[in-house]
């Protein structure tokens, strides 16, 4: 379960398969498999894979995350609700990580970070039972100073910056929030949390975030698999992999 970039200041890249089973589902077919992606982005230079299992099962399946589990050799980061049912199915299969998201049943995509501190009484549980079965606790935050001190207080070892609302803007708006972002990374990392950041990332708008030194882990997906439908999935990885190490210098 070695990361290939498993060196102290390396990003790593994470990534997210959803999309392929979104395909694979509009049709109801038995393709295309996200496992079958996921091996190919592991073979192009993935570090982990991203899977967000939604209550709904819209995209990715139990039975996906079952493959996924058995068949993959580099770490799973499962996206889950903090819901009674998500926990149990992560301590089934027992992931290399879990990142709690928040979920509406009626979003497209996920909108908007998780709210830790408003939400502690509830999330302290589930991250105490994750943390017990040895499954390393990420939580999906804004860039915000209020929930990486709810995400301390978990007891949270990593957090994953949201970064959609950076890649929807642009000029100043977009400079402020990349501010926001870089800010939310040092404070993070000063208190000794793992920074991961990921949404709406693409080849256009990854650098300044993978410039950003405490990031330590990006997960990107929607923009992959679109991407793949031109290029391959291997190679929109490789491309990928490529922006973010030139970024890092």
């Amino acid at each position: 379960m070695t990361p290939h970039h498993a060196d102290a200041g390396a990003l790593r890249l994470g990534v997210n398969i959803d999309h392929v089973a979104t395909v694979r589902n509009a049709r109801g077919a038995g393709y295309p498999d996200p496992v079958r992606a996921a091996l190919v982005a592991a073979a192009a230079g993935a570090d982990g894979i991203t899977a967000h299992l939604r209550e709904d099962r819209r995209h990715i399946t139990d039975d996906d995350i079952a493959r996924l589990s058995a068949e993959l050799s580099i770490p799973l980061n499962l996206e889950m609700a903090a819901t009674d049912e998500m926990l149990a199915i992560a301590l089934r299969h027992r992931p290399h990580a879990a990142c709690i998201v928040p979920e509406k049943r009626e979003e497209l995509t996920t909108e908007g970070g998780l709210d830790a501190a408003g939400q502690y009484d509830r999330l302290a549980p589930l991250v105490a039972a994750l943390r017990d079965a040895a499954i390393r606790v990420s939580l999906f935050i804004e860039p915000d100073a209020r929930q990486i001190d709810a995400a301390i207080r978990l007891g949270a070892p990593v957090v994953e910056l949201h970064t959609g609302r950076y890649a929807e803007l642009d000029g100043e708006a977009q400079t402020a929030e990349l501010r926001r972002l870089a800010d939310a990374a040092a404070l993070a990392a000063k208190n000794g949390v793992e920074v991961h950041a990921g949404h709406g990332l693409t080849y256009a708008n990854v650098a300044p975030i993978a410039a950003i030194p405490q990031v330590r882990e990006l997960n990107i997906g929607h923009f992959l698999v679109g991407e793949a439908l031109f290029v391959g999935l291997g190679e929109a990885v490789r491309q990928m992999r490529d922006a973010m190490d030139s970024a890092r210098g």
